[in-house]
């Protein structure tokens, strides 16, 4: 999956705050890229609200910053396996850009959404910072489901509205079916940008 995504807070803050009932204000972003803060739902304190993260993680081992997970080893690998237990939150989004090769050479850019212009939350899971610095955020991915499989080999894991709180909430164990897959794919749109 590319590191980029559309935010558009006008209708992303208002559908969130009024479904999950909390208080939600992103910032418009049509481009939010890896090293920017994004605005997740996270259980702080076991109350759903919003958590200002910045999007990559740099462990010491590793030569690039680390913006995606694996949904199928999350839970296993070590570098994860921790914050899969007990930081799990959602991103929620306008939609997200992959770019794909066209027959000239050149590359596409594509945008990702739901057709009915739906909030969409993406999995993922979030790291504590030392000092002042926001906490770091890492999204999970997937195998791409019909509408995606042309353009990339990975996209977002994505959870329905109706699990948000138990994704973010329930032990990490109540939700691993949830890491099996997208269930949503005929509700999503794939637009030339």
């Amino acid at each position: 999956m590319c590191g980029r995504l559309d935010i558009m807070s006008s209708s992303l803050s208002k559908k969130l705050s009024d479904t999950l009932n909390i208080q939600f204000l992103a910032t418009d972003n049509r481009d939010l890229r890896p090293t920017q803060i994004v605005s997740t739902i996270a259980s702080i304190d076991d109350h759903l609200q919003q958590l200002d993260t910045s999007w990559g993680i740099k462990p010491s081992w590793a030569k690039k910053l680390l913006i995606n997970a694996q949904a199928e080893s999350v839970a296993e690998k070590p570098t994860f396996r921790k914050a899969f237990a007990d930081h799990r939150c959602v991103v929620p989004c306008s939609g997200w850009y992959e770019w794909s090769s066209t027959q000239g050479n050149g590359k596409q850019k594509y945008l990702f959404n739901y057709e009915d212009q739906e909030p969409i939350y993406m999995a993922g899971i979030w790291y504590t910072s030392v000092g002042e610095k926001p906490p770091q955020l890492v999204t999970l991915t997937t195998t791409p489901v019909e509408p995606c499989k042309p353009y990339h080999h990975r996209m977002p894991l994505l959870i329905p509205e109706s699990a948000v709180e138990d994704w973010v909430r329930q032990s990490a164990d109540k939700v691993i079916g949830l890491l099996a897959g997208n269930v949503m794919s005929k509700r999503i749109s794939v637009r030339v940008q």
